[in-house]
């Protein structure tokens, strides 16, 4: 049975790099996981608490669909792409059900 997976990813954005950071999330790493198929869900940012700076959750309708996305050159260049702006970098796929997940 195919069910819905939530992929849940946090980070910490490199400090000096905050205004690359942000323009490029807003033009090219959130469109882009939105042209691969990814349905965003959570986006969240932690102004106070020894917690991941930034969490970003997606949906997708199975872990198959999933792993299918995540070894795509696209998600691959887009992720590289990330990784030049931030640290601390988690990801964790979980079962997808309504409601904040961590």
């Amino acid at each position: 049975m195919n069910s819905p997976i939530k992929l849940i990813m946090s980070w910490d954005i490199t400090p000096e790099r905050e205004q690359e950071y942000f323009e490029f999330v807003i033009r090219e790493f959130l469109p882009g996981m939105q042209r691969l198929g990814f349905e965003l869900s959570d986006a969240w940012a932690t102004v106070y608490g020894d917690q991941p700076q930034i969490q970003v959750a997606a949906i997708l309708p199975s872990q198959n669909r999933l792993n299918a996305l995540m070894q795509s050159s696209d998600w691959v260049s887009l992720n590289n792409q990330l990784q030049d702006f931030v640290h601390n970098f988690t990801k964790k796929v979980v079962p997808a059900r309504g409601g904040f997940q961590f």
